[in-house]
């Protein structure tokens, strides 16, 4: 029998929680492992269906647990995560389009290739310390690192790790570090943009 249920006191970083059933009733553990798809990590508040059972410490746990609504929004986030693959590509085009023909210099193409490299890496890690239960990397850190430049790497690690694709918080923000870093990549291609990004470059050339 399936039961439905709110998930509470969800402790992220150590991968547990418990979960409140739908009209009242005694709590059950609820583990990480325990969930069918672990495309996403569960938050506080979310309504899942589950398997009552009784784990080696006669508790309550709940097992084989699903997201209430989950095909419905596994759908959304693919047409979601489709726009996102054409939309990378596109910019990527793009920019290299805008540094063979002169717009820009060729050191910009290098800044988004160690930060989309650095912040891939800086995913990774991040996974490993949540599937560890260790020492996290601050979202304030993934998102700098995609404001500056890393966010291509940063999309290809959401995807390929599948690591806060799915957390509507971090997306929110991580969507408007893009759109931040696209805005300034544009305003480098004004007059004035041009004129400030020379004088960086002038400047970097002269502390070697």
């Amino acid at each position: 029998m399936r039961y439905q249920g709110k998930i509470t006191h969800w402790k992220d970083d150590q991968g547990f929680g418990f979960v409140i059933p739908n009209g009242g009733g005694e709590k059950a553990f609820v583990h990480i492992k325990a969930f069918s798809n672990r495309s996403r990590r569960p938050n506080e508040g979310d309504l899942i269906t589950y398997v009552l059972t009784t784990d080696e410490k006669h508790r309550l746990s709940a097992q084989n647990i699903r997201f209430t609504g989950e095909h419905g929004a596994d759908s959304a986030i693919k047409k979601t995560k489709s726009f996102d693959t054409i939309f990378a590509f596109l910019f990527c085009l793009f920019l290299t389009l805008l540094v063979l023909t002169g717009r820009l210099p060729f050191a910009i193409i290098g800044l988004y290739l160690i930060a989309s490299t650095i912040a891939f890496v800086a995913y990774a890690i991040d996974k490993s310390a949540a599937q560890k239960n260790r020492w996290r990397t601050q979202e304030s850190t993934l998102h700098l690192l995609a404001l500056v430049g890393g966010w291509p790497g940063a999309l290809l690690a959401q995807k390929t790790l599948r690591h806060k694709s799915k957390k509507v918080e971090f997306q929110t923000v991580f969507g408007a570090t893009v759109a931040i870093n696209c805005f300034a990549l544009g305003w480098l291609l004004t007059t004035d943009g041009a004129s400030f990004l020379n004088a960086a470059l002038s400047f970097m050339a002269s502390i070697k």
